[in-house]
């Protein structure tokens, strides 16, 4: 009985094979052409592996995140950290102004500043705008509010906010002009604002007036050391960052 001969077996790979060997050389040739259009920037790609150091314990480092602007220029509060310093600096800048104006006047007793996250407040001590039960500004701080306003309307600060405030201590008031000490106290912040208008030109836009009566005290109202302190007015010039990061949040 004749043996059945083997087919012949064919030479090369099969079939299949060319196929994929073009789809993987198409491939390459893809990611060669991506990496040659693309460029890396050294100082980028450290500060990047800098910002890795001693996090999850990856690599070894001091800080989990570098400082490199590099770094902080790629992320989304950069921006707004940046606005935030800018007007921190201009708070400054007005304080140290003021407080030099002070000192040539010797009046640091009267009037003092106090730079917090609110914005710089500038504050009227006690009796030294208005007199006792009195919601009528006191002639000898017409200067002092003069300068404030040609401070406060030069072309760097022109568009920040003011808010006066007016604040009382505990020792009720009952007069027919002032019932309480919230007709008082609002009362003497109005008629602060009025001034800044239409004595001293100041834009009403930005400007506005509120009363506290007593009850945003700075000191205890058990002294007269303390309702000394917590009858003042407070001449508020507002951080609008911080506003605006209060209204976002």
């Amino acid at each position: 009985m004749a043996k059945k001969k083997c087919p012949e077996c064919k030479e090369g790979s099969p079939a299949w094979m060319a196929t994929y060997g073009d789809m993987v050389t198409l491939l390459m040739c893809f990611f060669v052409l991506l990496f040659a259009f693309s460029s890396i920037d050294a100082q980028k790609f450290e500060a990047v592996m800098e910002s890795f150091q001693g996090s999850a314990g990856v690599l070894s480092g001091g800080k989990s995140l570098s400082e490199a602007p590099f770094v902080f220029d790629a992320m989304p509060e950069s921006k707004t950290s940046k606005e935030s310093v800018v007007e921190m600096k201009k708070l400054e800048n007005l304080k140290t102004e003021i407080e030099e104006y002070l000192e040539e006047n010797d009046m640091e007793a009267q009037i003092t500043l106090e730079l917090e996250a609110r914005g710089l407040v500038i504050r009227f001590e006690d009796n030294v705008l208005f007199s006792s039960g009195s919601a009528i500004i006191n002639p000898n701080y017409y200067e002092v509010l003069d300068f404030l306003v040609g401070l406060l309307t030069t072309d760097e600060l022109i568009s920040e906010e003011i808010r006066v405030e007016g604040h009382t201590d505990n020792v009720p008031v009952n007069t027919s002009k002032h019932p309480s000490n919230w007709e008082l106290s609002t009362e003497r912040a109005t008629n602060v604002v009025r001034y800044f208008v239409e004595a001293a030109g100041m834009s009403p836009q930005r400007i506005s007036a509120a009363g506290f009566s007593e009850y945003r005290p700075v000191a205890s109202n058990d002294t007269e050391e303390g309702r000394a302190a917590n009858r003042r007015v407070d001449v508020v010039v507002v951080n609008q960052q911080a506003d605006l990061e209060e209204d976002e949040e």
